[in-house]
């Protein structure tokens, strides 16, 4: 699959909920950290193949900020499974011109994992190919809270009246990136999660019933061909989209 005419675009930033991990360890008797690590397998899986189809960013849900209220024992698990892709995975990513963001609270984290982060982002920044940004601590509300307070460090003699949509956008995380055109969750359930709320305000959705683990370029593919089905009006009527 490839971008061919306007008609079969190529989502330009896909966003992706990455659901599932656990259940897939529970249907084989494994411990959820099993399925954690496999998640990651897949991880590996559809960012070569969005390198593959052109796809300019690619945004995943890794760790949320309501994801610490989750067994002490998982948490700890996880923040391993962290540090270990930010020591082994990285210069893979920069070696195939990936560029790696994190967009999130990352205080709260380990000052080795902060120190992994830096690196890694100092390393890839000069790279084109692909932005690929782990959101993890991560929070749609807590993106909005921070923009308003960014803004109005910035312009602390302005009215509350002058803040608009378009002027607090550039606040936003990600606001170098163009707003998800589709978002992707595995693992049957439907809703965004405070997942880029703001971001996400014209988004093509598409919930699949594959746990993570089981995600590969064929479900990407799938994804991608449903997004490329959709009509996207933003607000305007078939007509007006046509004679564009």
């Amino acid at each position: 699959m490839s971008e061919s005419s306007n008609d079969s675009p190529i989502p330009r930033h896909i966003a992706i909920i990455m659901d599932g991990n656990g259940r897939w360890a529970r249907k084989r008797m494994l411990p959820r950290f099993v399925g954690h690590k496999k998640g990651v397998n897949a991880l590996k899986r559809v960012i070569t193949r969005c390198g593959e189809l052109g796809v300019a960013s690619l945004t995943l849900f890794a760790f949320s900020t309501e994801n610490w209220k989750r067994p002490q024992e998982e948490v700890n698990k996880l923040m391993g499974l962290f540090l270990e892709a930010l020591q082994n995975e990285v210069s893979k990513l920069h070696e195939n011109g990936v560029r790696l963001r994190v967009i999130g609270d990352r205080s709260a984290f380990s000052e080795a994992i902060q120190a992994h982060i830096a690196r890694a982002e100092a390393l890839t920044a000069d790279n084109r190919r692909l932005n690929l940004n782990v959101a993890a601590n991560y929070g749609g509300r807590a993106d909005i809270v921070q923009a308003v307070k960014s803004w109005q460090k910035a312009h602390p003699e302005e009215s509350i009246e002058a803040l608009t949509p378009e002027v607090l956008t550039p606040f936003l995380a990600l606001s170098d990136q163009c707003d998800p055109d589709l978002l992707i969750r595995t693992g049957g359930e439907q809703r965004v999660s405070n997942f880029m709320i703001w971001q996400m305000a014209y988004t093509e959705y598409y919930f699949t019933p594959t746990l993570w683990p089981d995600f590969d370029e064929v479900q990407v593919d799938l994804a991608v061909a449903s997004y490329q089905q959709r009509e996207r009006r933003f607000g305007q009527t078939s007509e007006q989209v046509s004679s564009c």
